[in-house]
């Protein structure tokens, strides 16, 4: 097998998986009971935390754990909102964003939020100087990702939030699924922020809402004692507990791996450039961990079928993206329909070799030889 789809989900690190499996067997009790017990298992929650927020730099900073970067965007969005919306109910979002944010947009619609899209400019990064025109007294939230999962574009989020911290009221909301355990950011001038395990070689059903303290929520979940008064229900404190070590694991020689899976990125992009018909549409602004690219005039779902009857493993779009739909990333980068239509999600990993990436390239000529012919 040759799994390129990392960016969808991540292997877990065993190590992550012990550290789940022993908070399970060794802290049995309910993190809210009151007796020994579950005293253990809130102390064992409130460690993984401290060091969430050493690992970060964020000391002042809360965590709310959910169960997914879905349900942390949601919760971040709806939340602001609807505590706010007596004043305020304008948010301001780009066109490079996960389904959960459109999602859950689309519901505050119905609830009469007016929502502006800032214009990007032909990299696809954020002008500055748009945003500041779209900003009103009654922006309450600037919603972007830093990195968009399916080109992996970077997006100046640190001068963004510079920006909005000196010259607004409104919070700043960033997605970070895509980012964290691959590039080290400032967290200061962010409000708002979620990051999800599976990303980071850890287990699905845990994610992590960070919010400053003067932010509040109104909660999607109520009833019952937790860690939080944002999210209510029994505290997941082994999976708390694995968050942690897969987000300190994740953390350790960032730029050492970060410069190797660039070496990868660059040596599959040369590659893949020799095809009349392939075309890159990742940037130069965007992570190495990512390449995004279109062959032209054959569908997406076509061609990721085809490498997969030889057991490799791409995306068309992010996970989370309707079956049908055309890459809207894509679509707003290039302003190419065939090209959205056509493009494939290639996701690397500090795990991946040099040795899978030249099996990936021959397997890649036989799909793209066999499809054309038809």
């Amino acid at each position: 097998m040759i799994y390129l789809d990392y960016s969808a989900t991540t292997p877990v690190n065993k190590e992550v998986l012990e550290s789940f499996n022993k908070a399970s067997l060794d802290f049995v009790g309910n993190a809210n009971s009151l007796h020994k017990l579950g005293l253990n298992a809130s102390k064992l929650i409130e460690n993984a935390t401290e060091q969430i927020k050493k690992i970060l730099d964020i000391p002042e900073k809360e965590i709310v754990y959910t169960s997914s970067s879905s349900e942390s965007n949601n919760l971040a969005i709806k939340g602001v909102a609807l505590k706010y919306q007596k004043r305020c109910k304008h948010i301001i979002t780009t066109n490079f964003e996960h389904s959960s944010v459109y999602g859950a947009l689309d519901y505050l619609k119905t609830l009469g939020f007016e929502i502006s899209y800032v214009p990007c400019d032909e990299s696809g990064l954020i002008n500055i100087d748009e945003l500041k025109k779209l900003i009103r007294d009654d922006t309450i939230l600037v919603i972007t990702n830093h990195i968009n999962s399916e080109l992996g574009l970077i997006q100046p989020v640190e001068e963004i939030g510079k920006f909005l911290k000196k010259e607004t009221n409104c919070f700043y909301f960033v997605d970070l699924t895509q980012s964290v355990g691959k590039l080290k950011i400032n967290l200061d001038n962010i409000d708002l922020a979620t990051f999800s395990a599976h990303k980071i070689y850890g287990l699905k059903g845990i994610s992590v809402l960070i919010k400053n303290k003067n932010v509040m929520l109104e909660p999607l979940i109520h009833g019952g004692k937790s860690t939080t008064e944002y999210r209510s229900g029994t505290p997941a404190h082994p999976l708390i507990a694995s968050i942690s070590k897969a987000l300190r694991l994740a953390c350790t020689n960032l730029e050492e791996k970060y410069q190797y899976v660039e070496e990868l990125n660059n040596y599959l992009k040369e590659n893949l450039k020799k095809y009349p018909d392939v075309y890159i549409n990742s940037n130069e602004y965007c992570i190495p961990y990512v390449l995004n690219i279109s062959v032209v005039g054959i569908k997406a779902e076509t061609f990721m079928h085809a490498l997969e009857s030889y057991d490799v493993y791409v995306s068309t779009k992010s996970a989370c993206s309707d079956e049908d739909a055309l890459s809207e990333s894509v679509l707003a980068l290039t302003h190419d329909k065939e090209r959205a239509r056509s493009s494939i999600r290639i996701s690397l990993s500090y795990l991946t070799t040099k040795e899978e990436l030249d099996k990936f390239l021959d397997i890649f000529k036989k799909c793209y030889e066999q499809l054309k012919l038809k």
